[in-house]
């Protein structure tokens, strides 16, 4: 069993932390070198989800995917039958890993442009790459593991850390095709 990537992601956070303190944020060129990374980090990022888009298109599987969305979390309703492929389903999934990329570009750029923040700058040009292994859109169509296992579609979203003292979060749940002969 992988270990948790919110518990891996406060890990790292908290060297990083420790790491970026013997850094001068002041001098010129560490901030220099830190803007780039960052940047080459975020586009790695989003290099990488548009080459898996690319080959989740190449590969063009139409196998039909049915599965029931989860709930949201403060709503009684229970979630919706969703009917798909596995194409359109991986390409929704580069989408919110693409959206989640430039989400933290705007965050990251009101932090440090505006609010003058460097240390998280530097803690951003190398958390993304963690998350960008983990994706398991990526791993399928870039890294060329079978969907199988934690692979396997609807993804399950990682369990929270906290999820000891809330509501156990519902995952999709797959439904299986009975056909009748």
């Amino acid at each position: 069993m992988a270990m948790n990537p919110a518990i891996t992601n406060l890990a790292l956070s908290l060297g990083l932390m420790q790491l970026a303190k013997k850094f001068d944020f002041e001098d010129e060129n560490t901030l220099l070198y830190v803007r780039v990374a960052y940047v080459l980090s975020q586009l790695i990022c989003v290099g990488a989800y548009y080459y898996a888009s690319i080959v989740i298109k190449r590969k063009n599987d139409m196998k039909v995917l049915k599965y029931v969305e989860p709930k949201a979390p403060m709503q009684q309703e229970p979630g919706a039958m969703i009917t798909t492929t596995n194409r359109d389903y991986d390409l929704g999934e580069t989408s919110k890993g693409v959206r989640g990329v430039l989400i933290g570009i705007a965050i990251m750029g009101f932090m440090h442009l505006y609010m003058k923040y460097t240390q998280p700058l530097f803690m951003q040009s190398i958390l993304p790459l963690k998350s960008l292994y983990e994706a398991k859109v990526l791993q399928i169509h870039v890294l060329g593991k079978p969907a199988s296992g934690d692979l396997k579609r609807p993804f399950e979203q990682p369990p929270s850390p906290f999820a000891g003292a809330a509501k156990k979060d519902e995952a999709p749940v797959a439904v299986e095709d009975k056909k009748s002969k």
